[in-house]
């Protein structure tokens, strides 16, 4: 039986209360943290720093997935690996040279993952499929937390499955954006591996047995 993981994001967390929501995390059936880094240039926000993610590392308890919504983000792969990440997720909008830039990460230890824009074609990474650990596919323009979930995601996850299947690829499906109750069944039907959660997870009144439910209701779909 497939497991679904899921990774909740820690731009929703309450940064006055940021350990808080790391315990939250580490104590609940949630998989992964799904941590974003962003530099006010690639994207039109900017968040964590290294410190940041330098403090969660160190209370970490689980699989740390970073996603670089930066530009030149070749600069600080070594940085990233230092810093604890498990996962290192780079744009394929960021890369001029995207097959170097997965090497350079898998060389740190880390699993490399490509995420790519809601206008940016899946067919793109055909060719290097078979290098990369995980696809994100944002499923809401990236930058901001709390957006409305791109219906068209559905057709990119059941596209880029097709391409996983017939590379004989082991990439796993991550959706970034958007994702609730009302549509983690359905991703997951069409060939989703994780599912990234933020404000749904960090805004609802018990974080944790959301993420119970959640995870129990995916199960069930199974």
């Amino acid at each position: 039986m497939k497991q679904t993981l899921i990774a909740p994001s820690v731009l929703a967390a309450d940064f006055a209360n940021l350990q808080r929501d790391i315990e939250m995390i580490n104590h609940s059936e949630a998989d992964w943290f799904h941590i974003d880094i962003m530099d006010g240039v690639f994207v039109p926000n900017i968040s964590f720093g290294m410190p940041v993610l330098e403090a969660i590392a160190k209370h970490a308890k689980k699989t740390i997935d970073v996603h670089l919504m930066i530009i030149d983000p070749d600069r600080y792969i070594k940085t990233f690996a230092q810093l604890g990440s498990n996962n290192l997720t780079v744009h394929y909008e960021a890369c001029t040279h995207l097959h170097r830039t997965l090497q350079a990460i898998k060389a740190e230890g880390m699993k490399a993952g490509v995420a790519i824009n809601p206008h940016t074609p899946v067919s793109l990474l055909e060719d290097i499929i078979q290098d990369i650990d995980i696809v994100c596919l944002m499923s809401v323009n990236p930058g901001f937390g709390g957006q409305s979930f791109i219906e068209h995601t559905y057709t990119k996850i059941k596209q880029l499955r097709e391409i996983i299947t017939r590379n004989h690829a082991n990439t796993l499906i991550e959706i970034d954006g958007g994702v609730t109750d009302k549509n983690a069944a359905q991703l997951v039907a069409a060939g989703a591996d994780v599912l990234v959660a933020g404000n749904y997870v960090f805004k609802a009144a018990n974080p944790t047995e959301t993420i119970k439910n959640l995870k129990a209701m995916l199960q069930k779909g199974d």
